[in-house]
């Protein structure tokens, strides 16, 4: 009897103690986890120049350069980085597939009802990818909803929305899943325009060769103007705090600019908006 007592005692504090650690860690915050680890994965969609892969494998562009510069500072080396098509970022991160998403992501008030954003670490207007010589004269939303034109949009963007408010049908929207289809689709005569972020469209150009151009004017809401940001998930506000305040202190410093700057970034992309402004907060 007296060898079964301290043998029952024995399993009982051993039960307690795995109990403690498994509560522990439980507890454990994102934070937490990527400083123990000193890794953090990202999600990104491959959309020059904001986040991609380069010809040698490696993930850059301004978004994840911006988070190798930022997690350094918190004292983690390693960046994962997790190819995700556009429309499923937000899907993805909210499924712990990453930690944060490093796209380039627009503010909307709808994403700011999903994700957590730091404050935006730049400000870019849009505009039309199209044949060279602009045969059908696009300048603008209306232009292409008036002349029947077809627009390839990446979807899940906010250019989506921008166009049908513009009066665009779905009929003359071809949604496609990444940056590349939309030039194919210009390209390839399937689509008369496609819309996106000034950076990326000139990108896209470049690679066109002479069959394609973005136009220099592209007549737009200023409201439209996009603010890009790191995204996190709602209850990684400790996380999304932590970062932002590295952010705060770093952005446009001159490491910031020669950071951005390969990517066609400069000084003028730089905004004081902040987050809670522009989700309506």
């Amino acid at each position: 009897m007296s060898s079964v007592i301290p043998s029952r005692f024995g399993h009982l504090a051993l039960a307690c103690a795995l109990l403690s650690g498994l509560a522990a860690g439980a507890q454990a915050s994102t934070l937490d986890k990527v400083k123990d680890s000193s890794s953090v994965r990202i999600g990104y969609a491959n959309e020059t120049p904001f986040a991609y892969t380069a010809l040698d494998g490696s993930v850059t562009g301004e978004s994840p350069e911006i988070v190798k510069k930022i997690f350094e500072r918190m004292g983690v080396e390693k960046i994962n980085p997790v190819l995700t098509e556009w429309g499923s970022l937000i899907p993805g991160l909210r499924a712990s597939r990453f930690d944060l998403i490093a796209a380039g992501m627009y503010i909307t008030p709808e994403r700011c009802k999903q994700v957590l954003f730091t404050d935006p670490h730049y400000q870019l207007p849009d505009t039309l990818l199209v044949k060279a010589g602009n045969p059908k004269g696009l300048h603008s939303y209306e232009d292409i909803a008036k002349s029947g034109a077809k627009v390839a949009i990446m979807s899940g963007t906010v250019n989506l929305g921008y166009a049908r408010n513009s009066g665009i049908t779905d009929e003359q929207i071809l949604q496609v899943p990444d940056t590349t289809a939309q030039l194919q689709a210009v390209r390839a005569g399937r689509a008369d325009a496609a819309v996106g972020t000034q950076l990326t469209m000139k990108g896209l150009a470049d690679k066109g060769g002479d069959s394609v151009e973005a136009i220099a004017e592209f007549k737009d809401d200023p409201a439209h103007t996009g603010y890009g940001a790191l995204a996190f998930r709602p209850e990684d506000k400790e996380l999304r705090d932590a970062v932002n305040a590295e952010l705060k202190k770093w952005l446009g410093s001159e490491e910031h600019l020669a950071t951005v700057e390969p990517f066609g970034f400069d000084q003028s992309n730089i905004t004081d908006k902040t987050a809670a402004e522009l989700c309506g907060q």
